[in-house]
């Protein structure tokens, strides 16, 4: 229902996608506003910033045709809603909710704030269970587990969007009896060609069927960027917590999210913080992932897996940085392996799940699964060590054992990281045995006689 107020001639400047406005009536943050220009086509948009003498609206649409002497704003009594139902399974949509792919409105069977809130600490469930994402690195390495934020750090140039899809396309719980699986795939100041790649890889591999797919395209208003996650994540909350079934949601590219951010907050004319980012950045990025996980009682969850190119490849950067406080853990991608043609170049020793514990193991994966990993990850560390003292004073010079961690180092790489499709857990774990045969079995200190004995020596 609309309130019974209209402010006309009230406008005082327009910058881009947003509306200043004098304040003439009592209002909340988030308000929900339609402007009409002369044309008479109303532009939806939302209370973005309060003062006493100020408001400043967000227009989701572009405010080409608007004048400030036209320009008639109608408040809602409401914050942005978003209708959702079981049938945005297999659609695609724009960034504020409406069908991208040419087919009817989705018949909602209820609407729901997009602003939506964080989980309550005190309702969070532990996050259980373990997702396959098809990636050794990832699944063998630094497991996704149910109920996880866990962000991927890339950078520009690198196959992140590529590997975005491909764990769209192949995520799976290994369990039937875990529950229904859905994907919910959100591409945030894409290009038009990364956007229709997007969709053709979805729609060719038959995964869009349990996938809901947002996508905002770079010549899109910055507003609607910063709304896109909002819609995206409302989506995946009540396929998770009403129809209980378990939601991946990929984010990709949330540094194109904080540039947005970064121009909405300048046009404001707020005090910037590091590198012209608002001082708030953290809170609302926390906004944002704090929006998944497990609820004590509720069947459903929310993965996230977040996707962000650092800006020149660093990982201090504030947007990497303030994301590594809020999540748990990361996976790196790395461009010097990269350039040695390795597909995914995940770089293996700062990547990290601080959740793998809880996800893997017996009654979850393999009862050697930790283990196998935590002797990959110590031999690989040893390997990038020795690889340092080598290029000091020459191969030759090393002891036998050093030169067989050598050889493991590049054994690692091709062999484990390299993959050129898709692999189950049990393929991954016998890759990671069979690169450990060539190692002394007395430097094998995370294993036991019994792994050692049934893995290496046969």
């Amino acid at each position: 229902m609309l309130l019974d107020v209209t402010l006309d001639r009230c406008a005082t400047r327009i910058e881009g996608p947003l509306l200043f406005l004098r304040r003439a009536v009592n209002v909340g943050l988030n308000t929900a506003v339609e402007v009409v220009g002369e044309d008479g086509r109303a532009r939806i948009g939302r209370v973005a910033m309060l003062s006493d003498e100020q408001m400043v609206v967000q227009v989701l649409e572009s405010t080409s045709g608007l004048g400030l002497e036209d320009a008639r704003v109608r408040l809602r009594d409401e914050p942005l809603l978003f209708g959702v139902g079981p049938g945005m399974l297999g659609r695609v949509f724009d960034s504020i909710g409406r069908p991208l792919d040419g087919g009817a409105p989705v018949p909602s069977v209820t609407r729901m704030r997009i602003d939506g809130l964080a989980i309550n600490p005190a309702a969070r469930a532990l996050p259980r269970d373990f997702i396959e994402t098809g990636v050794t690195t990832i699944d063998l390495m630094n497991s996704l587990v149910r109920g996880q934020k866990l962000p991927l750090f890339s950078a520009g140039g690198l196959p992140h969007d590529r590997l975005a899809t491909e764990i769209a396309r192949r995520a799976r719980l290994r369990s039937e009896e875990a529950g229904a699986f859905a994907t919910v795939f959100v591409g945030i100041g894409v290009s038009h060609d990364s956007a229709e790649a997007f969709r053709e890889a979805m729609e060719g591999s038959g995964a869009l069927a349990h996938t809901v797919m947002f996508l905002n395209r770079a010549d899109e208003p910055s507003t609607q960027r910063l709304l896109t996650p909002r819609y995206a994540l409302t989506a995946a909350e009540y396929l998770a917590f009403t129809e209980g079934r378990h939601v991946l949601v990929i984010l990709t590219d949330m540094t194109n999210y904080c540039e947005a951010l970064r121009e909405v907050s300048a046009s404001h004319g707020e005090i910037p913080s590091r590198k012209g980012y608002p001082g708030y950045m953290y809170s609302d990025l926390a906004g944002i992932y704090e929006r998944a996980g497990c609820i004590s009682g509720v069947e459903g969850t929310i993965t996230q897996l977040p996707i962000l190119t650092m800006p020149g490849d660093d990982i201090g950067h504030p947007i990497p940085d303030l994301t590594g406080y809020i999540t748990e853990g990361q996976i790196v991608l790395d461009r010097e392996l990269d350039r040695k043609g390795i597909y995914p170049p995940v770089r293996v020793l700062p990547s990290l799940s601080r959740l793998m514990d809880a996800g893997t193991g017996e009654g979850f994966t393999h009862p050697d699964h930790p283990a196998l990993a935590h002797q990959l990850f110590a031999a690989y560390a040893r390997a990038e060590r020795v690889r340092l003292l080598a290029s000091v004073m020459g191969e030759e010079g090393l002891p036998e054992s050093d030169r067989k961690f050598l050889a493991f180092g590049d054994r690692f790489e091709q062999q484990l990281v390299n993959q050129g499709k898709g692999r189950s857990l049990e393929e991954s774990m016998h890759v990671g045995w069979e690169i450990l045969k060539g190692l002394p079995s007395v430097e094998l200190t995370r294993l036991s006689n019994q792994q050692i004995a049934k893995y290496l020596e046969t």
